[in-house]
């Protein structure tokens, strides 16, 4: 009896060129690939997919790269699965027992030269111009160069993160500086407790508690600044290395359990810093320190300064994730832009949630139309952009008045319109990405992975 012949549709469902509403459990395929060719090709998607991880992307956009470099080398039928600290990838044949490979992801960091890095060879690679040795070796070379700017750079970005973001809030030139070398020191002391392996937690905790008890010890000598910038200041910057964005976009893009594991890190770091906070202030408060919190309304910031500080502000933030020049400049003009809109939206009645979720969107949709046409990382745009709108001096604000002033409808108000404020980043972040796909140029493999949160079929 002849073979059944198998329908176009089907083979095109294996390919992964039709969407995940193709027939399900579909029967593996024959497949003309030896073990030994087919384990280097295996290999070489898996190390690119665990090496984008490490470096700050999203589960989506490592899924499509993974799937992408397999089929270049010709394993059509992959499957792939990610668990934030892991990466799985298998190889699905008929006349063969499944090849299947596994890596661990250690670290997980912002990295946007090596992203970049790997995903020009993602391209090259797909494009079919690159063998697997060949690949390998330009993998090496990406992963083990050199951080493309000196110590000295790196804690320079954080610093004018900080100066900045004391600008946004209303500050002087002295807030500004005593930002800067505040969060200066928070990072060595930071990196001096990465390097002995104390858990994140704790790392949090410390940084946050660093920064208060400098404004503290301002206050206790009566140095006439408004040290709750300062604080502020310090938060934003502990908390722009979370994943809150990145937590957001999987859960939409149909990757739960790396959506959950990020939004537990998210929760977990940002308990630290809320300890750190607290336990400063308890200990000055027992001590009988004058402390003192400034309103969290809009400070009459000038236009102009504030624009051109958001931009230092997203500019500085790249710089300390070792992004290249070119993408410095972009990284500023994502900050101004996002500055505009917040405070278009602001000036015709939008609250701060609103207003930051308008301006995400904005981003997102930036980012994602030019994420092919100028070859950057596609999370750059969006994730630096949304810095300068952090809700740093609510969360400080919120912590003061129930540590302090013992208001905790208050304190808890003001922290609950901080998280919406986060939220609305993240969610607006998101939709724009979708409303930009269009044009954005995504090949097949990425619509694979974003038809598949969208099928319910």
């Amino acid at each position: 009896m002849p073979a059944a012949r198998i329908p176009e549709r089907a083979w095109r469902a294996i390919a992964g060129i039709d969407p995940p509403t193709a027939p399900i459990g579909l029967r593996a395929q024959p497949s003309r690939m030896d073990d030994l060719t087919a384990h280097a090709a295996l290999g070489l998607a898996l190390r690119i997919g665990a090496s984008m991880l490490a470096v700050g992307a999203s589960a989506a956009d490592v899924t499509a790269t993974v799937l992408r470099v397999a089929a270049a080398h010709g394993l059509a039928s992959c499957q792939v699965d990610i668990t934030f600290t892991s990466i799985t990838v298998s190889y699905d044949r008929e006349n063969a027992v499944p090849l299947t490979a596994m890596r661990i992801v250690r670290t997980s960091r912002h990295d946007y030269s090596r992203l970049q890095g790997i995903n020009d060879l993602a391209r090259a690679v797909g494009a079919g111009g690159l063998d697997v040795e060949e690949a390998h070796r330009r993998l090496d070379q990406v992963v083990s160069a050199p951080a493309t700017y000196r110590r000295t750079v790196h804690t320079l970005g954080w610093a004018g993160v900080a100066g900045c973001f004391g600008l946004v809030l209303g500050g002087g030139w002295l807030e500004a500086l005593i930002a800067a070398l505040t969060t200066a020191l928070v990072e060595q002391v930071l990196r001096a407790l990465t390097r002995r392996s104390l858990p994140p937690f704790f790392q949090q905790a410390a940084g946050a508690a660093l920064a208060t008890g400098v404004a503290v010890l301002l206050l206790a000598w009566d140095v006439d600044v408004r040290t709750s910038l300062v604080v502020a200041a310090g938060i934003v910057v502990l908390l722009a290395g979370l994943s809150l964005v990145s937590s957001a976009q999987d859960a939409i893009n149909g990757f739960p359990v790396t959506a959950g594991a990020r939004a537990f890190e998210v929760v977990t770091l940002t308990a630290g810093i809320v300890v750190g906070i607290a336990a400063v202030l308890d200990l000055a408060q027992r001590a009988q320190l004058p402390l003192t919190v400034v309103d969290t309304s809009p400070s009459p910031v000038p236009f102009t300064v504030a624009l051109a500080a958001s931009a230092g502000i997203a500019g500085f933030w790249s710089l300390a994730c070792h992004a290249r020049p070119r993408a410095v400049g972009l990284a500023a003009a994502a900050g101004a832009l996002a500055w505009t809109t917040f405070w278009a939206t602001s000036g015709v009645g939008a609250g701060p949630p609103l207003a930051s979720g308008v301006a995400a969107v904005v981003l997102g949709f930036s980012g994602e139309v030019l994420t092919e046409r100028l070859r950057i990382p596609s999370q750059l745009v969006a994730v630096c952009g949304i810095v300068p709108l952090l809700p740093g001096l609510a969360i400080y604000h919120g912590l003061f008045a129930i540590v302090v002033d013992a208001d905790i409808e208050g304190g808890l108000s003001a922290l609950v319109g901080a998280a919406a404020v986060g939220l609305a980043l993240a969610a607006g972040v998101t939709l724009g990405e979708y409303l930009g796909r269009p044009l954005g140029g995504r090949d097949r493999y990425d619509e694979r992975v974003r038809r598949r949160a969208m099928t319910t079929d």
